[in-house]
């Protein structure tokens, strides 16, 4: 059975730093695009990064240059290094699994084609 497993949110002021993990079992990474989605209150989830096979990557504008999403296909775990952070990025941060077909440039804005969903990890910045 796949399980992802997100880890390393908290509270930090504003303009610091965090590294989300993503641990995957029964599923392996290096063949499978891969995401990193957010849900804050009241508002849609949206699409934040993704890699795909090729290690291509993908971000969206409001986190680029500020986020980088990188994978250890050894350890099988995905990351998000988040730098710079804002108070508008505080929400729930989840991890995605796509299917092998999924490009990063496509991943994004495509939350119904995931197969497999973490339960989250918070993320809140104070400003």
């Amino acid at each position: 059975q796949v399980q992802l497993v997100e880890s390393g949110g908290g509270s930090v002021q504003a303009g610091g730093s965090l590294r989300l993990s993503c641990a995957a079992f029964g599923y392996a990474y290096s063949s499978y695009c891969m995401g990193w989605f957010r849900q804050a209150p009241a508002k849609e989830r949206e699409g934040v990064a993704a890699i795909d096979d090729d290690g291509r990557t993908n971000y969206a504008d409001s986190v680029k240059g500020r986020f980088t999403i990188s994978k250890d296909n050894a350890k099988n775990t995905l990351y998000l290094q988040m730098n710079s952070l804002k108070p508008e990025d505080t929400a729930m941060y989840y991890c995605a699994a796509f299917s092998p077909l999924m490009a990063a440039i496509q991943a994004l804005a495509r939350p119904n084609a995931v197969n497999y969903w973490g339960k989250g990890t918070l993320v809140t910045i104070s400003s």
